[in-house]
């Protein structure tokens, strides 16, 4: 097995031409990838942020993320294939963990498939906990996800309570 190589990324803030990169990701990313105007629609609600991650000015992966009162949600983050295993993804969470502060916004959560388990082990090796289960939570497959969450300081700290059945 080789090394894995963490590339150096910038980070910023999604701009419409950045759309069709971010789609194509997506596309490349996800079984069940938001269509062009779902992903538009999510971009326009005003609680909704999204950053690209860029290397050499190519868009090379994206996180889209709702800030709500303390809490921090990734709603979608995704990696091009070419560009995976390079710590691109551990990148994007470790800049959305900066943005939590003690008595603002302390928590960041992501909801996963349960069939997802990709994403379930990555979230996992991030520091993210399962700490709930929500039902049928995607109308096209009528799946579960988990509620996966990471709380910045212990004494919040979803690590240390048991999972729930919402």
């Amino acid at each position: 097995m080789m090394p894995k190589t963490r590339a150096d990324i910038q980070m910023r803030w999604m701009i419409r031409s950045d759309m069709p990169q971010a789609l194509e990701i997506e596309r490349l990313s996800s079984p069940n990838p938001y269509n062009e105007n779902e992903f538009i629609q999510l971009m326009k609600q005003r609680d909704f942020i999204g950053q690209v991650a860029e290397i050499n000015k190519t868009v090379v992966g994206f996180v889209i993320y709702q800030l709500a009162k303390g809490v921090l949600r990734i709603a979608d983050i995704a990696v091009h294939p070419d560009h995976r295993r390079q710590d691109i993804g551990t990148q994007m969470v470790e800049k959305m963990k900066s943005k939590l502060q003690v008595g603002r916004r302390s928590l960041m959560t992501a909801d996963v498939r349960e069939t997802n388990l990709a994403a379930q082990l990555f979230f996992r090796s991030q520091g993210l906990k399962a700490l709930a289960i929500l039902e049928n939570t995607y109308t096209d497959t009528d799946e579960d996800a988990y509620v996966m969450a990471y709380a910045l300081g212990s004494e919040n700290s979803p690590q240390d309570r048991k999972s729930t059945r919402l």
